[in-house]
């Protein structure tokens, strides 16, 4: 269940009688319990509760039903009971029909109100369904049931009228939408002459089967745009209960006023969204939630679409708000500085080309207002009216609906901040009409010319639009007000990553990179808002920081992307590490990203933001930050196709290319040596990145050239080659066909090992603390799903087994999806090792073998089974715990301190790595074998 279900369940059972034994269980059903685990509640099987009637959901809640007016004393026994403490119960509750009580154990946070009122505190509850959620949330959760509210409404509507649910008029209904958004909150905010205007009248007016509702807004819409002292004239003539609504115009009632139909639920429905506190909404939450609405394929994640604004926060402040508190700070009390600053501040343009519903520009607008106020506080000119324009916050949108709410969103947060900073006559007096001007574009951001909609210095006349919604391209003609100022380009663009993008997004990609990188079609496509961004700040002066999937800064799209990023000579002003990006979807761990901000101000102390596994933020000044997100020169590593001479030499693995007609299954190997004992010497064991990590088995059939003919009289395996011969001989690939001649070999054989192989899967899970990695014996062959070393010394599963390594694969491989990819050129070739003496080498060894023996320990688990987080033996650990701190004294003296520091000192040495093989030659390579067709 998402939020807004659990809102509409809760709320439906606090409407209910009062049924002290179903209570409990209809509880644990609203946030999302399945009927099976009630069932088994309700018997008593998995109940552990040590309080009468009470009821224990393990790792959730211990609720009890009590006496009337003994709640505090009930919910102090669940607190004090023991079965809460053994079954880790994270909230206990009580209550007795009249009143409830309830805390969450881990922080003691408490909430206490009549029975009737506890669905307006469900966002305190939502953990119960594994739902993280926000403060601003979990106080007033307003914006989580105005979405249900509305969402009900919208899908019945949809149903009533379904050629409103078609391409073509959907954006009629989304602009309905829109202008029953701005209604709710009118009424309730005194902008509409009186509370609740605007659901009384509907509601006085419209027959209670919704049979004339439409008819009944349309004339509300109508009067709307029709100034007051024009409406006696009006064709056809308003009716006199419609001359209550105020003149609006600013093109949110212009054009067309028609309405769809209402039934008597969808009636019910306006008249349950009208009754909510619309002047508690907040905007940046609100608009974020919404947006799903209108979204057929997002509807079932509604009311999670929220980003925090400590997040949002985590772009804004070290982009450019934290530069403007450090000037107010500076500017003391003495008049003229503040002035200039709140001159600059009126100058300051912020673009979002992916604004969403635009919570980044309400965000960064509110903020600027609270600067703003703060310096006419100083200057006891609290009086003032903002010279803040929110012509100034432009952004782009692809979809409508939220490009809509985009700007509602803003008028929203401009009435509120005037209200809170200069009083609700001020912000009355000013608000209405609004202005017509429309600084949201709802189209292809990756499409649109960025300078014509944020133009740079003296573009542009000021003229106004014709309608808020239909926008016009040409955004250049609606001038900033306040021409000459900065620009900041910030937002949280899609992410997609190559194989994950469709038609239309890769031809955009196309447009946006061809003329500069052939490879594009390996770019994520978030890649061409930094690029774009890149282009526009040449031209603008400007800066910009973006969102982004930490996949930008590594692994290919560094080399393919940054380079184009960094060569007019703009550097990374800061970053955010590696942090999670969560919403509040049930059980939701959220999208691993980044923050990055880049200019073309290169010189200045950069900072690196990291945040550890409690949340907390540390900030760090270094001179420069590399495209891979550390400390150090923007080098970038590229593949070597020779590794070094420092370590063995790894090969991909062996590739058949044979219609699966040369591999067996445990029970196909079986079958073929009972029947036929001699066919045993061609039948090995068959590795690749599956059965190293899950320890599946499968083999496959190698015959050496000199035994083909014996072999070839095996029926069963002479039936195979011919199987074999026939699938390449039919290939698509040319260099494949020629290869039918030897259908009793792999299409490409790297080598095998004689005594051992140091195996390595191509891709793996990056949950896992250490690469996996394993000693396979004599008689296997590793497939091209997985990477090999053969016959080498141990100490080389040594470095692979290491945290420096996973680090460092992790940053410069990249991943697939959440997975590490792995590569022998690129994360083996590249890995600065120090010069290695014998006797670090004699220890490195002895780790290797303690590893190994700490698996055989707790045989027949799996590396899957052995290097799971949570579950990783003791004994596993501490051998992997040793290796590091033997490894890592040989690069430092000590250990390091997290992944941060081994990645700089990483990066360290592989500049003087690369800078030194430029200067001598070519080294040999470490003896190894490799065996070709």
């Amino acid at each position: 269940m998402n939020a807004v279900e659990i809102e509409s369940a809760v709320s439906d059972l606090a409407a209910q009688p009062f049924d002290a034994a179903e209570f409990p269980y209809a509880f644990l059903a609203a946030f999302g319990n399945k009927e099976t685990t009630l069932k088994r509640l309700r018997t008593g099987n998995n109940n552990t509760s040590d309080v009468p009637g009470g009821v224990l959901l393990r790792n959730n809640i211990h609720i009890a039903v009590c006496d009337a007016g003994t709640v505090g004393n009930m919910l102090h026994t669940l607190r004090d009971s023991p079965a809460t403490a053994k079954a880790k119960a994270k909230f206990i509750l009580a209550t007795d029909g009249q009143t409830l009580e309830a805390e969450e154990l881990i922080s003691g946070e408490t909430i206490a109100c009549a029975f009737e009122d506890f669905p307006n505190h469900f966002g305190f509850l939502l953990p119960l369904a594994g739902i993280s959620t926000i403060k601003e949330i979990k106080d007033n959760p307003i914006d989580v049931r105005a979405t249900g509210r509305l969402n009900k409404l919208y899908v019945e509507l949809l149903r009533e009228n379904p050629d409103w649910a078609k391409e073509e008029r959907r954006s009629d209904m989304n602009h309905f939408m829109a202008r029953l958004v701005f209604c709710f909150f009118a009424e309730d905010t005194d902008i509409f002459n009186g509370k609740g205007l605007f659901t009384q009248t509907v509601d006085q007016m419209s027959a209670s089967d919704g049979s004339n509702t439409h008819e009944v807004l349309s004339q509300i819409f109508r009067a709307m745009n029709i100034k007051v002292a024009e409406r006696a004239n009006a064709e056809p003539r308003l009716p006199n209960w419609a001359n209550g609504f105020p003149y609006v115009n600013g093109g949110l009632f212009s054009g067309s006023t028609e309405v769809p139909r209402f039934t008597r639920m969808a009636r019910t429905y306006l008249m349950h969204a009208g009754a909510l506190s619309w002047r508690e909404i907040n905007p940046d939450i609100f608009g974020s939630m919404i947006q799903a609405v209108a979204d057929d394929d997002e509807r079932g994640a509604l009311g999670m679409h929220y980003t925090s604004v400590p997040n949002i926060l985590k772009v804004l402040n070290p982009l450019f708000l934290d530069d403007l508190r450090t000037a107010l700070a500076d500017a003391g009390d003495n008049e003229r500085k503040l002035l200039n600053l709140r001159k600059r501040m009126a100058r300051i343009r912020v673009f979002d080309p992916a604004c969403g519903s635009g919570n980044f520009l309400v965000i960064a607008y509110k903020q600027m207002r609270e600067i703003e106020a703060e310096i006419n506080r100083r200057r006891d000119e609290l009086h003032l009216r903002s010279e803040i324009p929110l012509t100034n916050f432009r952004g782009i949108e692809l979809r409508d609906f939220p490009a809509e709410i985009a700007r509602l969103a803003l008028i929203i947060a401009e009435f509120q901040c005037d209200v809170l900073y200069r009083g609700q006559k001020d912000a009355l007096a000013e608000f209405l009409p609004l202005d017509a001007q429309n600084w949201i574009v709802c189209g292809n951001a990756l499409r649109l010319d960025w300078l014509s909609i944020c133009p740079p210095s003296g573009t542009g006349v000021k003229v106004a639009g014709d309608d808020l919604f239909n926008v016009p391209l040409d955004q250049a003609e609606i001038n900033f007000e306040n021409d000459g100022g900065e620009t900041y380009i910030c937002g949280n663009p899609p992410y997609k990553g190559s194989q994950a993008q469709s038609a239309e997004q890769k031809e955009d990609l196309k447009l946006v990179f061809n003329l500069c990188q052939k490879r594009w079609p390996s770019l994520d496509y978030i890649a061409g808002w930094f690029l774009k961004a890149a282009l526009h700040m040449s031209l603008s002066n400007g800066k910009a920081a973006f969102v982004s999937t930490n996949s930008i800064s590594q692994g290919e799209q560094v080399p393919l992307l940054w380079p184009l990023l960094l060569e007019p000579g703009n550097s990374i002003d800061f970053c955010h590490t590696s942090f999670s990006w969560s919403n509040l979807a049930s059980k939701n761990a959220g999208v691993t990203v980044v923050v990055i901000g880049f200019s073309g101000r290169n010189g200045g102390k950069k900072r690196i933001y990291e945040t550890d596994d409690r949340g907390e933020v540390t900030v760090r000044e270094v001179t420069n930050i590399s495209p891979y997100l550390v400390a150090g020169e923007s080098i970038i590593v590229s593949a070597v196709a020779k590794q070094p001479s420092d370590r063995w030499l790894m090969l991909k693995g062996n590739q058949p290319t044979d219609g699966g007609h040369l591999c067996l299954t445990p029970d196909e190997r079986h079958t073929l040596i009972s029947q036929f004992p001699e066919a045993s010497p061609y039948v090995m064991r068959y590795v690749g990145s599956q059965e190293l990590i899950r320890g599946e088995q499968r083999y496959c059939i190698w015959v050496e050239d000199e035994n083909r003919a014996h072999a070839e009289g095996l029926a069963p395996l002479a039936d195979r080659f011919r199987r074999v011969a026939e699938t390449r001989a039919a290939s698509v690939a040319p260099s494949t066909r020629p290869f039918a001649a030897f259908p009793h070999r792999f299409r490409q054989i790297q080598a095998v090992g004689k005594w051992t192989t140091i195996a390595i899967p191509s891709v793996s899970s990056e949950r896992r603390p250490y690469l996996p990695v394993d000693l396979l014996g004599a008689r296997t062959i590793v497939s091209n799903l997985a990477f090999a070393l053969y016959d080498a010394p141990l100490w080389n599963l040594s470095l692979i087994a290491s945290r420096l390594h996973l680090v460092w694969v992790g940053t410069v491989c990249g991943k697939m999806k959440t997975d590490f990819r792995y590569s022998n050129t690129l994360g083996w070739n590249t890995f600065p090792v120090p010069l290695l003496t014998e006797q670090n080498k004699t220890d490195l060894t002895r780790c290797a073998e303690d590893i190994l023996l700490a698996r055989e320990a707790h045989f027949p688990a799996t590396i899957a089974d052995l290097y799971d987080p949570e579950t990783m033996p003791d004994n596993l650990r501490h051998a992997h715990e040793r290796n590091d701190e033997v490894l890592e004294r040989i690069y430092i003296g000590r250990r390091f301190k997290n992944d941060t520091e081994r990645l700089e000192k990483l990066f360290e040495l592989y500049t003087k790595m690369t800078a030194a093989d430029k200067e001598k030659p070519a080294a040999k390579a470490t003896r190894g074998r490799k065996k070709t067709v």
